[in-house]
């Protein structure tokens, strides 16, 4: 089918939008709730407006380029004095009830909103009513996320992705007219709802509505302290996405270049959270060989991702006993820090702050467990996300682009193998937990290193592992979001899963597409591919591509741990689980009480 868009003609299918054929065609159209690969086109902003003639002499009409469908004949024009007059109003009604506090926002001057003012030429903003905003809620109950209402446009994009996506459905909308606001089902505050604080939803946010917890400051009266000594690590993923905030190409591996810039910043001590990665497969290996005897409980899930552990304390108490109780990479570093890594500076641990730079929105949380918290000191004392570490260098004045790589200088925990690299995305620990178990079983290292059979970007994967020794292969499958983990749960649950070891990533694609990763204007699941093959890329340039290979890792099982599983590496390693219930009203008394507030 044939029509037009600004006078030149386009081809188009049937059911494709204007929006979609303008931009295949280069023609820009502003928007603000649309997003293509969210598969979210609600038409709630009408900011993508168009002039369309369905037919030639007809009038014409204003319509909303996201969801009405090209059709035959069609003339658009997405350029006219009436239309960007009518495209500038709806942009002050936009603003009319939006805290215009941008320049402590989280977001200025990476602000959807705030480019689209600029695109429709708006100079001045007529309507203001802060009374309104101001009534809208701002919850601060999570560790992880912020919720201000104000900044809010009801765009629904964080609702599709919590609802659709990740299957949580925390998220719901409530009120009408301008009394609308995105809230959290059953009333609840953020911290004591359904959310598992993946930070998803962060990412599709147009404004700061919704934004990390930004703990920048914290960081920055620590390195300023002479007093303490500051001990950085930095995880897999953020290597290979942090560049993109510095305008470098998407998966360029940036670790030499973090390791200089935090050396710039006055870092004591800068670290590869891959290190305890490697020891995470060591204990995580023997746990899960130790399940596979007579009397065992299998499947074994893994505990490496913070948002599904607390996606299973919160929604499938009855699965906490299948989840290894190795911690999280983060969580080991921060034990080893302040124990072994201590001991062989000389520091005092209590002078001692760990800071790690995370993918994930959930890691904060994770860190203010009370189970990693002895004596009233953290393991890990503050997570930023690579957003948030972005926003410290550019603020410090360090452009990561023009700085030279320098190497990790600390003999005790400074190196790392391929294995632990691919971590950072979907099926990377199962085929980290592979290499290592294999050997373990076997005495023989894996012919085909790399395990294809778990790489991939389907949602659920499985594969077969022959272990030569006489027993059945080995079944394991992957599963990422939320939505498959629920599946994989259920299935164990119901008796139903023939696997003996599950890999669990809440978001899409693992640690590379976490919640605290850069965002893109343009797309929801952004950079991917080019983030996983750069991961892959590291792992096969490595010397040392498997865990129990890493010199580092058997010299602090020699000098320090003893053995994996022992009684030390339990104690310091390893952790436990809780049910954890919503926070639900119970009288009818409270529910009275808040109908009549509003």
């Amino acid at each position: 089918m044939i029509g037009t868009i600004n006078g030149k003609p386009v081809e188009f299918s049937a059911n494709e939008t204007i929006l979609q054929v303008a931009k295949r065609y280069g023609h820009f159209i502003p928007t603000l709730c649309e997003m293509a690969d969210l598969d979210h086109a609600p038409g709630t902003c009408r900011v993508c407006l168009v002039e369309i003639e369905r037919r030639k002499g007809a009038p014409r009409q204003l319509v909303t380029s996201c969801n009405t469908p090209m059709e035959e004949g069609m003339a658009v024009l997405t350029r006219t004095p009436a239309l960007r007059e009518q495209q500038r109003l709806q942009v002050e009604l936009l603003l009319a009830d939006h805290n215009q506090d941008c320049a402590v926002c989280i977001r200025h001057g990476n602000c959807e909103l705030q480019d689209v003012a600029q695109f429709v030429g708006l100079r001045q903003s007529r309507y203001h009513y802060p009374h309104f905003y101001k009534q809208r809620t701002r919850d601060e109950s999570s560790r992880a996320i912020v919720r201000d209402m104000s900044k809010c446009i009801r765009c629904l994009r964080c609702v599709k992705v919590c609802r659709e996506i990740q299957g949580t459905d925390a998220l719901v909308i409530t009120e009408k007219g301008l009394a609308t606001e995105i809230s959290v089902r059953d009333n609840l505050p953020l911290g004591n709802s359904d959310c598992v604080a993946c930070g998803q939803c962060i990412l599709v946010c147009p404004v700061g509505a919704l934004a990390e917890r930004d703990d920048t400051e914290q960081v920055i009266d620590y390195l300023y302290d002479p007093r303490i000594t500051t001990v950085f690590q930095f995880a897999p993923a953020v290597r290979v996405a942090l560049g993109e905030s510095f305008r470098m190409p998407a998966g360029a591996n940036v670790e030499g270049q973090i390791v200089t810039a935090l050396k710039h910043l006055g870092a004591d001590v800068v670290l590869d959270t891959n290190f305890t990665a490697d020891l995470v497969i060591m204990e995580e290996g023997t746990e899960l060989l130790r399940r596979m005897e007579p009397g065992g409980r299998l499947p074994m899930f893994t505990s490496c991702c913070p948002a599904w552990v607390t996606f299973a304390e919160k929604n499938y108490p009855e699965i906490l006993p299948h989840i290894s109780t190795t911690r999280s990479p983060q969580q080991c570093f921060g034990a080893m820090a302040k124990t072994y890594l201590a001991d062989g500076m000389g520091i005092d641990a209590k002078t001692m702050r760990v800071v790690s730079i995370m993918p994930c929105t959930a890691k904060k949380e994770e860190a203010h467990r009370p189970e990693f918290i002895h004596e009233g000191h953290p393991d890990v004392d503050v997570v930023l996300t690579t957003r948030e570490f972005a926003r410290l260098l550019k603020r410090e004045g360090i452009d990561l682009a023009g700085l030279e790589p320098s190497a990790y200088d600390n003999p005790l925990m400074g190196d790392y193998s391929g294995a632990a690299a691919i971590f950072g995305t979907t099926g990377g620990v199962m085929e980290a937990a592979l290499r290592t178990v294999y050997k373990v079983v076997t005495g023989d290292e894996l012919a085909a290193i790399e395990f294809q059979e778990v790489r991939g970007n389907a949602l659920v994967r499985e594969a077969e592992v022959d272990l030569n020794n006489g027993t059945p292969p080995v079944r394991v499958a992957v599963a990422h979001s939320l939505k498959a983990a629920r599946q994989m749960a259920e299935m164990v649950l119901q008796g139903k899963a023939p696997y003996q070891f599950i890999e669990i990533m809440a978001c899409p694609g693992g640690c590379m597409g976490g919640g605290g990763q850069p965002r893109s204007k343009k797309a929801y699941q952004t950079n991917r591919v080019e983030r996983q093959n750069a991961l892959y890329t590291i792992d096969r340039e490595r010397q040392v591509r498997q865990s129990h290979n890493n010199p580092l890792i058997n010299k602090l099982y020699d000098e320090f741990l003893e053995e994996p599983n022992s009684h030390k590496a339990h104690d310091l390693l390893h952790t436990t689980y809780r049910a954890r219930q919503r926070t639900i009203r119970h009288t009818m008394k409270e529910i009275w009480q808040e109908i009549e507030a509003r």
